[in-house]
């Protein structure tokens, strides 16, 4: 995983997501559900819900799966509450983690996030302990080719709300935002007809840790434990 472009992170949980696309689906499904309880199932006027849906599409999952989704959510009964819950900890080779996870059972998703910690030579801690290693910002990428211009491309996000743009990955161009811009940036790419090739809110490592090719294996058998579990629904670190 060390020397990994940003992209290649971003792409490696794709390609591990078309994988497993139901599981992949059913986590999507619950972040919909959370937006509709959130802001009713109309995008047009819960801007969360947008998000979410074009966070849906990047993930390649079909517009008639997302409809089906919504009206489920959207007819679910009331009682089924999914509880946003973020755990912090290290994995192995002090590698700083953050997990995020939409649960129904708080008891059983910290005993299953806990196990994948301490199984694979981490420790979970307490809120706090690495997330002020971390920015949260919008983080939109646009893949490069020869089709798009650098510098038009960075004039456009600039003008369109955007607080950075980073060239410096070998395969995608990095948008950075605030988390109050981010959904207003994304949608006038969108309206601009730049193709987006990964869009959410993450966690940005102010500083990224290098280990060994030994602890980063051990690392990604964790990541792989933590991506089983249905409730987790994003694992943010600073590995290079």
């Amino acid at each position: 995983m060390s020397g990994h472009s940003k992209f290649s992170n971003i792409k490696h949980k794709k390609e591990k997501a078309d994988a497993q696309k139901g599981k992949a689906f059913t986590k999507l499904g619950r972040e919909l559900a959370v937006a509709i309880k959130e802001g009713g199932p109309d995008p047009n006027v819960n801007g969360k819900l947008r998000d979410v849906i074009a966070k849906c599409k990047s993930n390649n999952m079909p517009n008639e799966t997302i409809q089906r989704s919504i009206k489920k959510a959207a007819g679910e009964d009331s009682s089924i509450v999914y509880e946003a819950i973020t755990y912090e900890g290290y994995g192995p080779g002090g590698i700083a983690v953050i997990v995020e996870a939409l649960t129904d059972n708080k008891n059983r998703t910290a005993a299953n996030v806990r196990h994948a910690f301490s199984k694979n030579g981490g420790n979970m801690g307490t809120t706090g302990c690495v997330s002020y290693m971390f920015d949260k910002k919008g983080q939109i990428f646009v893949e490069k080719s020869d089709a798009i211009d650098e510098d038009e491309l960075m004039m456009q996000v600039l003008d369109f709300g955007a607080e950075d743009f980073n060239p410096e990955d070998d395969e995608a161009f990095e948008i950075l935002t605030t988390v109050e811009d981010f959904s207003s940036v994304r949608e006038q790419m969108e309206e601009a007809g730049i193709p987006i090739m990964s869009a959410e809110v993450s966690m940005i490592p102010q500083n990224t840790a290098d280990v060994d090719d030994t602890t980063a294996e051990q690392f990604e058998k964790m990541l792989d434990a933590l991506d089983e579990d249905d409730d987790v629904q994003n694992v943010w670190h600073n590995l290079a």
